[in-house]
């Protein structure tokens, strides 16, 4: 994969529209093509994380430990793998498994946190985007509350 071509494929990805033209090639320089055959196993729950995946092509099943017959497909290309992974190390809460050939581009946490310490803008944007999701997340979950019942 041409680094242009890897640059382009960050640029999809929504997560990355935090970072310029310039700082989406500097990652691009540093990630990596990873190709799995139908039924590998991308990550499993439970590993420690080194960075996220970037879906290029094909489809990934996502289930929860003792969920595997109820599995979350994902074929969006530009879809991030694992973004929390790009900022901190916490084990993974899910496996994600190639149901057909897949092709992801890999973003190691150690080339995005030099990134995000080389521009701090990048950082606050980054932190930015995670505290948007994380109150999204949290909004359905306290949604969901009163109809489940309080635990």
């Amino acid at each position: 994969m041409q680094l242009d071509d890897a640059a382009t494929i960050l640029g999809r990805a929504d997560f990355f529209e935090i970072c310029d033209a310039e700082q989406r090639r500097l990652l691009a320089f540093a990630s990596e093509r990873k190709k799995y055959r139908p039924g590998s196993v991308i990550y499993a729950s439970g590993d420690q994380p080194e960075g996220a995946h970037v879906l290029v092509s094909g489809t990934v099943s996502s289930t929860q430990d003792g969920a595997e017959n109820n599995p979350y497909l994902i074929h969006d290309v530009g879809a991030v793998l694992g973004t929390m992974a790009l900022v901190i190390p916490k084990p993974r809460p899910v496996t994600i498994k190639a149901v057909d050939a897949v092709e992801t581009l890999f973003v190691p946490r150690t080339a995005f946190m030099k990134l995000a310490n080389q521009y701090p803008d990048l950082a606050g944007r980054a932190a930015d985007r995670i505290r948007r999701e994380l109150t999204s997340y949290l909004g359905a979950i306290e949604g969901s509350r009163g109809r489940f019942g309080k635990g």
